[in-house]
């Protein structure tokens, strides 16, 4: 078998491979086995899909093969990948709240090498950011708080993240929530970016931006409960003051015996 074949193989089998892969290092640079693969790949309805901003690429049907696939009703359901439409809306808020801030650091520490490079003499191209090293973590217990009413609260949330790690969307890190493999090639950034900014969910990521630059704050702080908690646990207690002080009663309409 030839590389083309291997590598078509290999992404089949796995659903997707890092860029640093020996394989796709050799396609991202070489345009005849590139081709090659997306030949290959085109002759059962599949396409290579590859983004500058992710650390991974994968596959995806053809738009010509999507309507023999999925049918009309799958074509126009909210997703074809059996997700429940609270699930998609995890995927729309984690997209968001992953994905924005990424490439706008992506985009931002580009422009500031760009700006170096015009007063290095021996300017070379730079590689992008991986995602790996810009993209933000969310916290789990502060996606409940924000999102959990309207998310299902924490049984359904719970079981919409299992499925989304499932299909590569997100990998879980102990208490918080990271970029997977496919988050940002899946999803059309194109398309989805302009909806969400000048949308709803885009007044909430802008009043969130105002606060604490890209997060909501139940991100970046803990819970109100948790402050006032430490607050009080900081305060000096007087012994003397509260020695002969009496324990109130849960009522305080109770009157004492």
């Amino acid at each position: 078998m030839d590389d083309a074949a291997l590598l078509a193989a290999e992404l089949l089998a796995r659903r997707w491979l890092p860029r640093q892969h020996p394989k796709v290092k050799r396609a991202l640079i070489d345009a005849d086995l590139w081709q090659a693969t997306q030949e290959r790949l085109a002759q059962v309805g599949l396409r290579l899909i590859d983004n500058l901003y992710a650390d991974h690429v994968s596959v995806a049907l053809l738009r010509p093969a999507e309507a023999t696939v999925f049918g009309e009703a799958g074509l126009n359901s909210h997703n074809n990948i059996d997700l429940p439409r609270d699930a998609v809306s995890l995927l729309v808020v984690l997209w968001a709240l992953i994905v924005l801030p990424k490439r706008e650091r992506q985009a931002a520490r580009a422009a500031n090498q760009n700006g170096d490079d015009q007063n290095d003499m021996f300017g070379k191209d730079r590689p992008m950011p991986t995602a790996a090293s810009v993209s933000p973590m969310v916290s789990y217990k502060a996606l409940l708080a924000d999102f959990g009413v309207q998310l299902g609260k924490k049984t359904r949330l719970d079981t919409n993240l299992k499925r989304l790690e499932n299909h590569g969307f997100i990998v879980r890190k102990g208490e918080d929530i990271a970029e997977g493999p496919l988050l940002d090639l899946l999803l059309d950034y194109d398309a989805l970016a302009p909806r969400i900014l000048q949308g709803a969910l885009g007044d909430v990521l802008a009043q969130a931006k105002q606060l604490t630059g890209n997060l909501p704050l139940a991100l970046t702080q803990p819970p109100l409960e948790e402050i006032i908690e430490d607050e009080l646990d900081d305060e000096p207690v007087d012994d003397a003051a509260t020695a002969g002080a009496p324990t109130p009663s849960a009522d305080p309409h109770t009157d004492e015996a």
